[in-house]
């Protein structure tokens, strides 16, 4: 890319965003003051490795519960945990809590990015995508998105993730020392409406006279993907455990996958499959015909369902809860136990033999 061309990108693409910025909840409209820091923020947590349409209507239920940081830092660890159920991720979720306390005690979001690096929770991405948006800062923000449109713009060769470095740098070259935040959303935008993963539409892009993945006549191989490695399988069996019309749920270990969140009693997440070790009581245990499957980010997840009836008189476990059968979604449980969830719902039946 020449250097003319180079310099020309930040202008063409703010006059692009002028026109045809998206309308987020979070966002403020080009030309009008800066959206408040609070909302840059939870909207840049809840939106790591989450799409738009998924992060929209929890963001709009958690501003109108919690409407200021301040707000935030004052939930029960378990109110916030429930509220995020669905969105994946659950470390986020405690991150957000202890980094919404850490703002308040020190009155306020830091307005740069040293500062918003120094909060839990907050990395290199979202301490320079608050410092930019919020604050106008002329920081370098980065995602999926802006790295797709830079690895084209530069047809950068290097694989993805080894090449996250170098587009990096490369996106630096081309943030303009004003209107910063407006041009990050303008890269992200670029990249989610135009210049999207597969059929990029080049004859539409504003900047796409200076694309050099373009001019190659394939922008799609851009950026360059390694190849993928295979996921680990692990295996586990899920206890259902129901009670005068309820099921038993449980708080997982504040640490670890899924910490502190409530749960189905599972056995342990094992290489083969475990059977019934880490049954819950000595019960007469049904094994269900349904099994769910599930990928989280490191491994790909197998699970048997395993049901049983305990009687009134038998004691509830310390960390456990009953809650009705049909209202297990109120519970705020992980996407995982409500797709086992739903599952026994259908195929066990207490009353038959």
């Amino acid at each position: 890319m020449s250097v003319d061309m180079k310099d020309a990108v930040a202008p063409l693409l703010l006059a692009w965003y002028d026109a045809n910025a998206r309308r987020l909840p979070w966002r403020s409209p080009p030309g009008t003051p800066a959206p408040e820091p609070y909302r840059v923020w939870l909207s840049e947590i809840m939106l790591q490795q989450t799409t738009v349409a998924a992060v929209i209507p929890y963001f709009e239920r958690f501003t109108a519960r919690w409407p200021t940081v301040a707000a935030l830092a004052a939930a029960e660890d378990a109110e916030l945990m429930s509220a995020w159920a669905g969105l994946g991720y659950y470390a986020r979720a405690r991150n957000l809590l202890a980094c919404a306390r850490a703002v308040t005690l020190r009155g306020g979001f830091p307005d740069d990015e040293a500062g918003l690096l120094e909060l839990p929770g907050v990395g290199a991405y979202t301490a320079a995508a608050v410092a930019a948006i919020a604050f106008d800062r002329p920081a370098t923000v980065v995602d999926g998105n802006v790295e797709r449109v830079v690895a084209r713009l530069f047809a950068v060769a290097e694989p993805m993730p080894a090449a996250k470095p170098a587009l990096r740098r490369l996106a630096a070259t081309l943030t303009p020392a004003r209107r910063a935040g407006d041009f990050a959303q303008a890269m992200m935008d670029l990249g989610a409406t135009i210049c999207t993963s597969r059929s990029p539409s080049c004859l539409v892009c504003p900047i796409a006279a200076g694309c050099a993945a373009r001019a190659t006549g394939d922008p799609a191989r851009f950026p360059v993907k390694a190849a993928k490695k295979a996921k680990p399988q692990r295996h586990g069996t899920i206890f259902w455990i129901e009670r005068d019309g309820a099921v038993l749920v449980v708080r997982r270990p504040d640490k670890g996958l899924l910490g502190g969140m409530r749960a189905l009693p599972t056995g342990p997440w094992a290489d083969r499959p475990p059977g019934l070790d880490g049954a819950p009581a000595a019960l007469d245990w049904r094994l269900l015909a349904p099994r769910v499957s599930h990928v989280f980010t490191h491994f790909t997840l197998d699970l048997s369902i395993a049901a049983a009836v305990l009687e009134r008189d038998c004691a509830t476990p310390a960390d456990g809860e009953w809650w009705p059968r049909d209202r297990l979604e109120e519970a705020g449980l992980p996407t995982v136990f409500i797709k086992a969830a739903r599952a026994a719902r259908e195929d066990y039946d207490p009353n038959r033999p």
